[in-house]
């Protein structure tokens, strides 16, 4: 079966199609992995899902640094491709994985040693909590190599038009989770009942073998990974390129996760059951959000590789279809979540007293699919272009500003008010983003054809 697409020529829309249904597949095995953690974890009470929920986000603080050799690399792979440079974007994908290896280790190293410290930062209020917290950060933030590098191999493949592989590891990974979730979480047979540590180890375990099955085929794969040298030096040139690309939205992701942390802070100031109902409301949520990101990845290396051919017009009318596909599904995500939260909702916490804050939760932050997904889609456009600091200028500002708004709305609304200011920021970030990029695809397309590079 063909794994690689070409995405220089022939019919956009197919092309992007096969390109992005496999990552978004890939996506929401990801959020698979995630909700079945949260159901099942939901069946030992609240307490074990605010626990998760402190230590996930440290979790999701790290795939900052993920990010940054994993943007960098994917769309300098795909440069080097769409130019014809094999050798390059080989060279790209080494110090690329090099690159992930390093940070993996260090924050790693940092999250065992300063457990106590990380989780005390959220003043959780009860001892269990916090003491499952702990051993949940240590499990999955200690062994994080394994995210991190299933990770970059995504980004790497993506960028050879391979979306494919992804989905099968990701898969049967996720297969993998749904069997040891329950034996190590409630115990079977000779496997002792391990609570929230064995669903850490059920979701480490899990991303291992996802791992070793990228590393199966990677060494089979004679296009790219055959000129991959992982003991070789890396080439400095290029590890710059790749951390200079990278960074904005590294940082980005990074500032996003500290905010949501401060956020998150806020919250448990109405209880473990308010900190419980923001865990289990985002993963609901995310099946809207890492759609959105897996398709917005098919578009950066379609805009990558095309950026890299001088196919202006076809980039333009990449980003056109892909801005009518993703609009559909964010107005779709809308309605689900404005219109039956309660169903959703219950089947992660049935507990009468957390159910109605989950219900308003789901409602409020319905609002703001349709213009996440149009943010989302964007940012992938921009960073195929290379350029990855204007979304990040626009993430970390109006982000940024869910902290002042939330406390004021907090103070006026109570908790309502702080998934208002998600949602408000989350509005203003898809629209400020979508005029930015249009006047800057103006001015490119100007300017390619006032050099006479646009190619048809």
């Amino acid at each position: 079966m063909k794994t690689h697409i070409n995405l220089l020529e022939g019919k956009i829309l197919p092309a992007l199609s096969a390109l992005a249904l496999p990552i978004m597949a890939t996506s929401l095995i990801q959020m698979a992995y995630n909700l079945i953690d949260m159901i099942w974890i939901g069946k030992i009470g609240a307490s074990a899902v605010a626990s998760v929920g402190a230590a996930g986000m440290f979790m999701w603080l790290s795939n900052g640094l993920a990010t940054l050799a994993k943007m960098g690399g994917q769309i300098k792979v795909g440069h080097a491709l769409g130019a014809q440079k094999k050798e390059d974007a080989a060279s790209y994908a080494q110090s690329s994985m090099q690159m992930g290896i390093v940070f993996a280790v260090f924050f790693g190293i940092l999250s065992v040693v300063f457990a106590d410290g990380m989780i005390g930062f959220f003043q959780l209020n009860s001892t269990q909590v916090i003491q499952d917290a702990k051993l949940y950060l240590m499990i999955t933030c200690g062994l994080v190599i394994f995210s991190f590098m299933n990770q970059i191999f995504t980004g790497i493949l993506t960028a050879m038009g391979n979306s494919r592989t992804s989905f099968i590891a990701t898969g049967i990974g996720l297969v993998l989770n749904i069997v040891l979730d329950p034996l190590f979480i409630f115990g079977f047979g000779f496997i002792p009942a391990m609570g929230v540590a064995g669903a850490a180890i059920a979701t480490v375990l899990a991303q291992l073998v996802v791992m070793l099955l990228f590393v199966y085929t990677i060494m089979k794969e004679p296009v790219l990974f055959s000129d991959v040298h992982m003991l070789q030096a890396p080439d400095i040139t290029h590890t710059k390129e790749i951390f200079q690309i990278g960074l904005p939205s590294a940082v980005q992701s990074m500032l996003f996760s500290g905010i949501s942390m401060v956020i998150a802070r806020l919250i448990a100031g109405w209880g473990d059951a308010a900190v419980a109902v923001q865990k289990v409301g985002s993963q609901i949520e995310s099946i809207s959000w890492m759609t959105a990101e897996g398709y917005a990845a098919a578009l950066n290396s379609f805009v990558a590789q095309n950026y890299g051919a001088k196919n202006t017009g076809r980039i333009r009318e990449g980003y056109r279809l892909s801005m009518i596909v993703m609009l559909s599904w964010g107005v779709f995500c809308s309605f689900v979540l404005i219109a039956f939260p309660q169903v959703i909702f219950q089947v992660f916490i049935q507990e009468t007293e957390v159910l109605p804050l989950g219900v308003d939760y789901l409602r409020i932050l319905g609002v703001s699919q349709l213009f996440m997904c149009m943010e989302i889609t964007t940012a992938g456009a921009f960073s195929g272009l290379g350029k990855t600091l204007p979304p990040s200028i626009v993430s970390i500002t109006l982000t940024g500003a869910r902290i002042p708004m939330a406390m004021l709305l907090g103070k006026w609304m109570g908790l309502n008010g702080i998934w208002w200011a998600i949602t408000i920021s989350s509005i203003w970030k898809g629209i400020v983003l979508l005029i930015w990029f249009l006047r800057d695809m103006k001015l490119t397309c100007s300017k390619r054809q006032t050099e006479g590079t646009e190619v048809a």
